[in-house]
């Protein structure tokens, strides 16, 4: 059981996950997906300035809870000089990856037309920070911590689809768009999905080594937990390409609403992934 900085360690990474993951998946969908989503254009906006503030203070609360976790006590959290140490580890090239990846994310969703590409530079930066600390790093290689930037970039298109989908899956008057963004993804994701699972299994492998490691130690089994709960969103995503989407292209109201419940579920169940992810990333070590 983790002490009480460990779990507040699981906390802030977990609204780093979620505030990168979805404001720079919105700004990709809003990309993408102009045409869809122009009527909720502004809302998505919103969210995603609300996502990328979150991960603004969630790195700044991030990086003092080191200080706290090193010190065993609050007064860890404003040491200059246990700070100052910080700053020259990888912790601290990780702290301004993140600075600067929330800064850009909120001036480029504040300027037109080229903002969208300084908010997406930004997201990547961003999850660009996850590569450069924690386990991955420790392999050495810059061709893993490339496999976790596009594993991450997958996840936050994924993530970004959720809101502008529902969203449009509720409006009957917007019945079109949602059957069209949904079709759209749901192409999009026949590459994204392989791509996710692939370079999930193989960072997966290589981190844990051996059967033995992924079946008998914390470590192991939390990734294996993770694996499971990607199984069922596979399900649910499999069921909204087959089902639900096509329904809804030959307007059927009553599949959009279906649609957006399968859509709150599959949120659900990302947000434990997301927690599982903290926990192996903040408290969990790597098989010996």
């Amino acid at each position: 059981m983790p002490d009480i900085w460990g779990i507040a360690s699981i906390l802030a990474k977990l609204g780093l996950y979620i505030g990168f993951a979805g404001s720079t998946g919105l700004v990709i969908v809003s990309y993408l997906y102009s045409g869809f989503v122009a009527p909720i254009s502004l809302g998505i906006k919103r969210q995603a300035r609300a996502l990328a503030w979150l991960a603004l203070a969630a790195t700044v609360v991030g990086f003092l809870l080191r200080g706290a976790a090193l010190t065993g006590g609050v007064d860890g959290m404003v040491d200059p000089e246990m700070l100052g140490l910080l700053w020259q580890t990888s912790v601290g090239d990780a702290f301004v990856y993140r600075l600067i990846g929330a800064v850009l994310i909120l001036v480029g969703l504040s300027i037109p037309r080229f903002g969208q590409w300084i908010a997406l530079l930004g997201g990547t930066v961003a999850l660009w920070s996850f590569a450069q600390i924690g386990h991955v790093p420790e392999q050495e290689s810059v061709g893993i911590q490339l496999l976790l930037l596009l594993h991450l970039l997958c996840v936050a298109f994924w993530v970004g689809i959720f809101s502008p989908l529902r969203s449009l899956a509720l409006m009957p008057e917007h019945l079109t768009d949602a059957a069209g963004l949904g079709h759209r993804f749901g192409q999009a994701a026949a590459l994204i999905v392989p791509t996710l699972i692939v370079a999930g299994l193989w960072m997966a492998w290589l981190l844990v080594g051996n059967l033995q490691g992924l079946l008998f130690t914390g470590y192991g089994q939390a990734l294996l937990f993770k694996v499971l709960l990607v199984g069922l969103l596979l399900i649910l995503a499999a069921a909204n390409k087959l089902r639900f989407v096509p329904s809804m292209q030959s307007g059927d109201a009553k599949a959009a609403r279906h649609l957006a419940r399968s859509i709150e579920v599959e949120a659900i169940v990302v947000l434990v992934v997301l927690a599982t992810t903290a926990t192996l990333t903040s408290v969990l070590t790597l098989p010996s």
